[in-house]
């Protein structure tokens, strides 16, 4: 029997006891549940040597089950949020070897003879794994969704890597069935949806690449071409803003890593900031949870970045400045103390909670789900429908204003207002970063370089601020409280001496950034 169409699937990486532990979870509200089906599967991929289906999005493979062979062709394996929705053409052949004869779609066997020409096609990698499915009804409608529990390993050449997955794919129905389930089944199992189909991931095993800690990840540049919509640029953002939340969340719980609670704040900033900018064409009603629960989140991981601040920025850069009478190791050991002991482990407890995992999969389902839909809002169509290079000129000129705002009244402004007004320029700028590919390089950066150049200024302001509650959060006692107290005064007396030079070039440089022609106009 052969299968062709798109399939829509959520793989999600778990580690094994957490696989263990969701396979026997009990049903789902609101589902029916199928009696469990464990095969073995045997996979083998194919390609050419310079790897042109990989190239082109396309995996090849040929899977044994039992003493049954099926080749399966899918065209688009990307993998975005851990959701992939290729076209899947599926058919029965003999054996281990492919058989392009039994192709029953015209337009596959067209691209698979574009892509590969005249080369020869080779075994690459194979994976051999034991797959648990186990099929789940909604009550109430024609939702249907398989889940899939993959336990094994990649093999290529000599070598093995372990292979853990959860698979859901959409059979029939709302794709919102698969984030429910999701929601249901994980509760508080700390998660991260794959990067990589299973194609991509035998590809990188082949190369060498092995699975390690993960490192902090950086967004990666979002590039619009002019007359995208609205609503495709901002789902671009959002995906972007996702990525960079799921991926340094696993970063915090797996490592101690300073960057990865600094990456995760600012992917949810971005997120907070994207919500602003494209507030005219959101329904507000489903974007307040999402932006309460990022606030949320972004102040724990914050809480993280301020110790770090002060310990690697505000402190240790003075110990080697300090008269030789004072002593600093008190103080340092009191900050990586509060740091280690009470901050890290309260913010590694709500990371792993089930509220976080709602909001992660609420989020994904709301980008892929278009949630930003406003039944009531008539006009939203068409707003959502123009280009995105006149939007975006509104967009900044907006925050431009904001910024502005502050900017005339800069002698004034208080130290609360000073952190007002840098977070207004630090959302300024991440939509600087949105939609700087919709503008002239040349006219982008003379302006970005004077706002990160303010924005700086501003943080390193905002930084001593903050150091002037080292004596609360170090309460060190005994022998140890006078040199601690010594320390923390010398601390303080020398940021605020440098705030007043610094200050100086915040008007300054705020001066040159009005003078700096706005890109956007």
């Amino acid at each position: 029997m052969s299968k062709s169409g798109r399939e829509i699937e959520l793989k999600l990486e778990l580690d094994q006891a957490a696989q263990d532990a969701i396979k026997r979870a009990g049903n789902i509200e609101g589902f029916t549940a199928s009696r469990t089906v464990t095969k073995t599967l045997q996979s083998i991929y194919f390609d050419t040597q310079d790897q042109s289906l990989r190239k082109a999005k396309i995996s090849l493979r040929v899977r044994k089950s039992g003493r049954s062979w099926l080749q399966t062709v899918k065209i688009g394996t990307g993998v975005v949020a851990g959701l992939s929705s290729p076209i899947e053409a599926e058919h029965p052949v003999k054996g281990r070897a492919l058989d392009f004869s039994v192709i029953e779609d015209p337009d596959v066997s067209k691209m698979l003879a574009k892509v590969i020409g005249d080369a020869p096609l080779s075994e690459c990698f194979e994976t051999v794994m034991k797959r648990t499915t186990r099929q789940l009804k909604r009550e109430n409608d024609d939702a249907h969704v398989e889940l899939a529990f993959d336990t094994g390993n990649i093999l290529a050449g000599e070598g093995s890597q372990p292979l853990v997955e959860l698979e859901m794919e959409l059979m029939s129905g709302s794709s919102q069935a698969i984030y429910e389930v999701a929601k249901a089944l994980l509760k508080d199992v700390p998660f991260r949806f794959s990067p990589y189909s299973k194609a991509e991931r035998g590809y990188r095993f082949a190369e060498g690449q092995k699975s390690e800690t993960p490192d902090p990840y950086f967004a990666e540049k979002i590039k619009f071409t002019r007359g995208t919509s609205v609503e495709l640029a901002f789902r671009d953002v959002l995906r972007s803003c996702l990525k960079q939340i799921c991926e340094n969340r696993v970063v915090v719980l797996a490592s101690e890593d300073p960057e990865g609670p600094h990456q995760l704040r600012v992917g949810l900033r971005r997120l907070r900031s994207a919500f602003r900018l494209f507030k005219p064409v959101l329904n507000p009603a489903t974007v307040a949870p999402l932006d309460r629960m990022a606030r949320t989140i972004a102040q724990e991981a914050g809480s993280i970045r301020d110790i770090d601040v002060l310990i690697e920025e505000i402190v240790e850069p003075l110990v080697d400045k300090a008269p030789d009478i004072l002593s600093f190791d008190a103080l340092l050991e009191a900050l990586h103390a509060a740091r280690d002991k009470d901050t890290r482990s309260s913010v590694i407890n709500h990371l792993k909670s089930a509220e976080v995992n709602r909001f992660i999969l609420d989020l994904a389902a709301y980008t892929e789900g278009r949630g930003w839909l406003d039944p009531e809002n008539f006009h939203q169509t068409s707003l959502l429908a123009q280009p995105i290079e006149a939007y975006s000129s509104k967009a900044l000129a907006r925050q431009w204003k904001k910024v502005v705002g502050y900017g005339k009244r800069l002698e004034d402004l208080t130290i609360p207002e000073r952190h007002d007004m840098r977070k207004a320029m630090k959302k300024m700028r991440y939509g600087i970063e949105f939609f700087d590919s919709l503008y002239s390089a040349d006219t982008v950066k003379p302006f970005l370089k004077r706002m990160k150049k303010l924005q700086d200024i501003f943080g390193y302001l905002n930084d001593v601020a903050m150091a002037e509650s080292l004596p609360e959060r170090c309460n060190v006692t005994g022998r140890n409280a006078l040199a601690a107290n010594q320390a923390i005064g010398f601390v303080i007396g020398w940021h605020e001496a440098q705030c007043q030079a610094m200050w100086q070039h915040a008007k300054g440089n705020w001066k040159a950034t009005q003078e700096t022609p706005r890109f956007w106009v």
